[in-house]
């Protein structure tokens, strides 16, 4: 814990308010010409938005990471949670297999694997092998368990997640994570080879031999399937020992997420993972059901990054108007601190993550109003929150809840 982080826990106060944060995944975007100069957040009809705004709200941008840096969803997750996202290196393995309900032993290395497309030549041609379905990706994980099992000493385990997802789960005597991807992360390129960050650890040396050796088996499996004939792997990694949210912040926190990957990330700092809800309206109809037994609620919603991945300017703003619609249900029964972000940019122009500043807006009854009549991105560079670090943004919304005492005489 930094000294920073002492003088937070003690200044800290149990005040009975209910903080919600709602993250449109990759929410933030650039305007381009060929976009009109304007961004999917721009360009979409956001009246319940709007009128949250109209309110009184707090708006800004938030630097992901570090300036520059392009996160994953790990860290840009950790960091809305209030985590420092460079000290805490969390391997998308191991989130991802966490949300997905399963336990990891002391010493099992996981990876998040992706199903692909490989031509002839063995390059990659669509590293999410058009999303296939979640029950095609179900039959080949079946297709790999039945045959893998075991790699010389350590036993494999292959868990399907949703659409192209899946996660391999390595345990045996002396592994240890992490090692880099094998995703290329574009098309064109061959399968990476996972090699140890730290070439002198034995364990990672280790985990590395089984992750080719797996390869070696596994492809031969899939030669024949169209269009998942190959998979791709990343963070590969064993289990941090994490401080909790509630040793953290003092606060009882829920997950409403739909996806593995998210659920784990709440899982892995202690959220009760909320289970059952599969749109956004049916999570924030649960957060309305759950309200009393929380005081905080995590809420995650997906196709915004799925669209700007995808490069589908339309397809975005759709997403955000989906997402306005359903936002009442949530606003009947109305937290005392609300902040509606991303965990990052996915531009749609670049078709990926970015390092851009994601917009951020603040509710609360002290957070006043930038009198500002939209949430844009335009607009947040003009918002009394400024640009700041979204590791920041977890203390700003304790500070609107009025957590903390003054510091100092």
């Amino acid at each position: 814990m930094s000294k920073l982080d002492d003088v937070y826990a003690k200044l800290q106060v149990k005040t009975g308010a209910k903080m919600a944060l709602i993250v449109l995944d990759g929410l933030g975007d650039i305007a381009t010409r060929e976009q009109g100069w304007m961004t999917p957040l721009e360009a979409a009809r956001t009246p319940n938005l709007d009128a949250l705004v109209a309110q009184g709200v707090a708006q800004g941008r938030m630097i992901p990471t570090a300036p520059g840096i392009t996160p994953g969803s790990g860290p840009g997750h950790l960091a809305l949670f209030g985590y420092d996202p460079i000290e805490w290196e969390v391997g998308r393995g191991v989130i991802e297999t966490l949300g997905l309900g399963i336990e990891l032993k002391n010493g099992d290395v996981a990876a998040r694997a992706n199903f692909c497309s490989m031509d002839a030549k063995g390059l990659v041609t669509d590293r999410r092998a058009g999303r296939i379905a979640t029950e095609v990706c179900e039959r080949l994980c079946k297709i790999l368990s039945a045959k893998i099992k075991k790699i010389g000493t350590s036993q494999v385990f292959i868990y399907p997640g949703k659409e192209h997802r899946f996660v391999v789960v390595f345990r045996g005597a002396g592994l240890e994570g992490p090692l880099t991807d094998t995703d290329p992360n574009r098309e064109g390129l061959p399968i990476a080879e996972a090699k140890p960050v730290d070439p002198k650890n034995a364990g990672q040396k280790k985990v590395a031999k089984l992750v080719a050796d797996f390869y070696k088996v596994a492809l031969p499996l899939l030669a024949k399937e169209k269009p998942a004939n190959g998979f791709l792997m990343r963070g590969v990694a064993h289990q941090p020992d994490i401080p909790t949210f509630e040793q953290r912040y003092g606060l009882k926190a829920a997950a409403l997420a739909v996806y593995p990957m998210y659920k784990g990330l709440s899982q892995l700092v202690g959220m009760t993972k909320i289970e059952g809800p599969e749109t956004i309206a049916q999570q924030f109809e649960r957060y309305v059901a759950e309200y009393e037994n929380y005081d905080y609620f995590f809420i995650h919603y997906k196709y915004t990054d799925k669209a700007g991945e995808d490069g589908n300017f339309a397809a975005k703003v759709k997403a955000i108007e989906d997402f306005d619609e359903a936002l009442p249900i949530l606003l009947a029964r109305k937290p005392d601190v609300i902040a509606i972000t991303g965990d990052h940019s996915t531009p749609c122009s670049l078709k990926g993550h970015s390092w851009h500043p994601q917009p951020v807006l603040l509710h609360s009854s002290a957070s006043g109003s930038d009198k500002l009549s939209r949430f844009t991105e335009t607009g947040a560079n003009s918002g009394s929150l400024g640009i700041f670090e979204a590791k920041y943004l977890m203390r700003l919304m304790q500070a609107n809840a009025k957590m903390f005492d003054k510091y100092g005489a």
